[in-house]
């Protein structure tokens, strides 16, 4: 797995490594900048890893962390992200499969199962398991509200982005600054309970 680091230093204070594994440039751009100035070295691991079949997401990223942990090919600490839009008129698909979904249909696909739809809430659910230096794991968990488009805009972002809607806001994600998608994105509220985590006066 190929690493890429991230500008995380602090004058005159040593910074230690937290990698981050990640095949999604999308993903990457995202929590570079949403840990921006904490006192750690952020190091990209390019790498994919075995998709987990679960029923939850929780438990996706878990036992993802988990393979990852056993393979002992990553130094730790190391974290991962899961994620997924669930949509309400769905029953809550694409949810834990919105990955493969994505990568089959795309986010057409989902307008298509919604034509007609009056119904358009959703919400996508991020996951962030972060294994410590002594092999345990951590969940983290964020949730975005919102509800599906009619059409898709913006160029930004990626994979659903362009056609999920956040609740309070006019515009998608995919027409959201970086930073503003941050402060309302299930990915944001993710990464705010992993910084308190990182900043905790418990060994890492």
């Amino acid at each position: 797995m190929a690493t890429e680091g991230a500008s995380w230093k602090e004058e005159g204070r040593p910074m230690r490594v937290l990698r981050m594994v990640t095949s999604n440039d999308g993903k990457a751009r995202e929590f570079a900048e949403a840990l921006k100035g904490m006192p750690f070295r952020l190091e990209r691991v390019h790498g994919a890893y075995e998709e987990v079949q679960a029923d939850t997401l929780d438990e996706v990223a878990m036992m993802s962390a988990q393979d990852l942990l056993a393979a002992g090919d990553i130094p730790r600490p190391f974290f991962l992200e899961d994620a997924g839009l669930f949509v309400d008129a769905l029953r809550g698909f694409p949810g834990v499969y919105s990955a493969y979904v994505y990568r089959t249909v795309g986010w057409q696909g989902v307008l298509r199962l919604l034509q007609g739809a009056t119904d358009r809430g959703a919400r996508f659910e991020s996951r962030i398991a972060l294994v410590t230096t002594w092999g345990e794991v951590e969940l983290f968990a964020g949730t975005g509200l919102g509800t599906i488009a009619t059409e898709a805009k913006g160029e930004g972002g990626f994979g659903f982005d362009p056609i999920f809607v956040a609740r309070g806001e006019a515009r998608t994600y995919a027409e959201m600054p970086l930073r503003e998608k941050e402060r309302v994105s299930h990915r944001g509220a993710a990464v705010m309970a992993l910084k308190a985590r990182l900043l905790a006066k418990r060994p890492l």
